[in-house]
């Protein structure tokens, strides 16, 4: 690695930060995992900072943000934008210090975490459709005054927290040779390759962001934060529009590189995390595996790997359909339509050849309204669970062969 352009944050300070953090967070297990090494070809290793009191690693960085309050500013109480886990972060740390705290949420932000962040004294306050507009919301409100702005990501103090992480990984694992490291604004990337770099520069640092707001790739291929138009994602907790001056500055000369994942993968990814390591994780904390499950990193096989499972706060409905569009990605959930005669035994019919492949009817819908002018036949959409894709094509021969016309 080389070493930063900037000083912005020190080793030191992160290493103070750490000693201000004792007591207060959680030291999360960094637990080898056989299963998703055989899936993957790396010796997985999985930081599981989803078991902080708030669910993600966010908290790290706002309680040593809190903590350095002067105790005037601590007693009027500071204001944040968040998707949701750095307003939880602050919600919780900001109770057990006394702080009063306010967060300004985008409308559309996982209800868990709304409600949650109210559970835990926050005045939540829910403003525009994205991160970024209520960012700008939040700003207002502290220009307005009294509240101090806490950045979810762009500050000194912030960034110093989430580098805490790195040094248990590098206790936890000492032999660690490269971390998968979830990016939106950059915080995060920021501290662990500022330790990284100087306790153990050969360690590879490589980030993933979501396809549709890849922000911090953008921004270094700039040289400068830059405004990327931001599309909806599973991880919604990285879904940033514009990365940071200061995480770009600080991390743009240590990370190794930046890869982007898509949609599918991510579902795959939590579906795998759920059933392999019994482990409810979101969206932004399941995207290192995913950028291991889409081929974005064929370069750490047979490497010893750490994920970051950064976070755990998922909505559990959100989190069924995820884990069903996991299931359909995998192959092991089949829909499909077909026309059949409308006569008595024709479904009949269509169920015995699906029962004969081995398929499991989870739903099946006859409609005959819509199926067309022919009024002779009905259009029935199936749902069937499979083993796999060629549990599919299976399904698809039998179903040509006893005559099923699918559409």
């Amino acid at each position: 690695m080389k070493k930063p352009t900037t000083e912005l944050v020190s080793l030191s300070e992160i290493v103070a930060a750490r000693r201000r953090l004792a007591g207060a967070i959680v030291r999360t297990p960094c637990v080898p995992s056989a299963a998703l090494s055989e899936l993957t070809g790396a010796e997985i290793v999985c930081k599981q900072e989803h078991l902080q009191r708030t669910g993600s690693f966010k908290e790290r960085g706002a309680r040593n943000a809190l903590a350095q309050l002067t105790p005037e500013a601590a007693r009027r109480g500071v204001i944040a934008a968040s998707a949701g886990n750095h307003a939880l972060g602050l919600a919780w740390h900001g109770r057990q210090l006394g702080i009063p705290v306010t967060v300004v949420m985008p409308r559309f932000a996982p209800l868990v975490k709304v409600s949650r962040c109210r559970q835990f004294g926050a005045t939540v306050l829910l403003h525009g459709d994205t991160f970024d507009e209520a960012r700008h919301e939040a700003v207002r409100l502290a220009g307005e005054g009294p509240l101090a702005y806490i950045h979810p990501f762009d500050d000194p103090q912030v960034i110093a927290g989430q580098g805490t992480l790195a040094f248990e990984i590098l206790e936890q694992t000492p032999d660690v040779e490269a971390v998968l490291v979830p990016v939106g604004g950059g915080g995060l990337l920021a501290g662990l390759a500022t330790v990284f770099s100087e306790l153990k520069p050969e360690v590879r640092v490589i980030g993933v962001e979501p396809a549709g707001a890849a922000c911090f790739a953008a921004g270094l291929a700039a040289g400068e934060p830059v405004r990327v138009p931001t599309r909806f994602t599973l991880a919604d907790g990285l879904a940033v529009a514009e990365a940071g001056r200061h995480t770009l500055a600080i991390a743009g000369s240590l990370v190794h590189r930046m890869v982007q994942v898509g949609e599918e993968p991510l579902a795959l990814a939590i579906l795998r995390l759920a059933e392999l390591e019994k482990c409810i994780i979101e969206g932004a904390g399941a995207a290192g595996l995913a950028a291991l499950l889409g081929g974005c990193v064929p370069e750490l096989a047979g490497r010893r790997v750490v994920l970051l499972l950064s976070g755990g706060n998922i909505d559990p409905l959100a989190h069924s359909r995820v884990i069903e569009r996991g299931l359909a990605a995998d192959g092991r959930l089949y829909r499909f339509n077909v026309l059949l005669s409308d006569r008595p035994g024709a479904l009949a019919h269509l169920a015995g050849v699906m029962a004969a492949a081995g398929a499991n009817v989870t739903e099946i819908v006859h409609n005959r309204t819509f199926a067309g002018p022919d009024l002779s036949r009905v259009h029935v959409l199936c749902t069937v669970e499979t083993r796999d894709r060629e549990h599919i094509t299976e399904l698809q021969e039998r179903l040509v062969e006893n005559g099923v016309e699918r559409v």
